[in-house]
C-alpha cells in the first residue's frame, strides 16, 4: 500500500532541487499505486500540493485519500484528484509518474495499457508544467509506455539523483535503526 523509503528519498531529491518544499505542486500521473500513496502523504505533512491523475478505476483509494486529506490541514497543502493529465501537470513544479503495471499485476498488462493509453507523460505533457519543472520516477522505466523515448535522459530529468538519494537515504535509515544512539552510547 505504500513505499515509504521512495517518497522520502524524493523529497531529498525535490529538496535539493528546488531549495523547499511547502508550497510547490508534484503533479502524478498514472496508477493510484504505493508510491502515489506515500507521495500523498508526504507532499500533504511538507506543504506540498499534490494532482494525481488517473484513469477510471485506477485512483488512489478513498481511505488513502482522506487520511492525506487530514494530514494536509495540518499544512496547508491542496490535494487534487482528476483523470485529465494535462490538468495535473499544468503550473507543475514536479511531474511524477511509475511504471503501469506493478510487480504481481503482469497478467493486467494489457487491459493496463489500454487504461493508460492517454496518460504517458512526455514532452508535450511536460511542456505544460512549469519551465522549470522537474521530471521524477522511480525505476525501472517502460520506455514507450509510461515515459515516452529519451525522456529520462532530458535536462528536466532528475531520476539518476532520485535513485542515488534512494541508496543514501535507506543506508541513513538502516543507519539509525541499527545502530545505538549518541545517548545509549554514551551511558555505556
Amino acid at each position: 500500500m505504500e513505499h515509504p523509503c521512495q517518497a522520502l528519498a524524493d523529497l531529498l531529491t525535490i529538496f535539493e532541487k528546488k531549495g523547499r518544499l511547502a508550497g510547490l505542486t508534484l503533479a502524478f500521473i498514472g496508477d493510484g499505486n504505493n508510491v502515489a500513496n506515500s507521495l500523498l502523504f508526504a507532499a500533504s505533512l511538507t506543504g506540498m500540493n499534490f494532482c494525481v491523475a488517473s484513469p477510471p478505476g485506477y485512483e488512489i483509494k478513498k481511505e488513502i485519500l482522506a487520511r492525506g486529506r487530514e494530514l494536509a490541514t495540518g499544512s496547508g497543502s491542496k490535494i487534487q484528484l482528476t483523470s485529465e493529465p494535462g490538468e495535473a501537470a499544468r503550473n507543475a513544479d514536479i511531474v511524477y509518474t511509475d511504471v503501469w503495471t506493478s510487480m504481481g499485476q503482469e497478467a493486467e498488462a494489457e487491459k493496463r495499457r489500454l487504461a493508460f493509453s492517454g496518460y504517458q507523460v512526455n514532452a508535450k505533457l511536460l511542456s505544460i508544467a512549469k519551465k522549470d519543472a522537474l521530471f521524477m520516477h522511480p525505476l525501472p522505466a517502460h520506455h514507450g509506455e509510461e515515459i515516452s523515448a529519451q525522456l529520462l535522459d532530458s535536462p528536466q530529468s532528475v531520476v539518476l539523483d532520485q535513485a542515488e538519494n534512494r541508496l543514501h537515504l535507506q543506508k541513513a535509515l538502516l543507519a539509525k535503526i541499527l545502530l545505538p544512539s549518541d545517548s545509549e552510547a554514551l551511558s555505556k
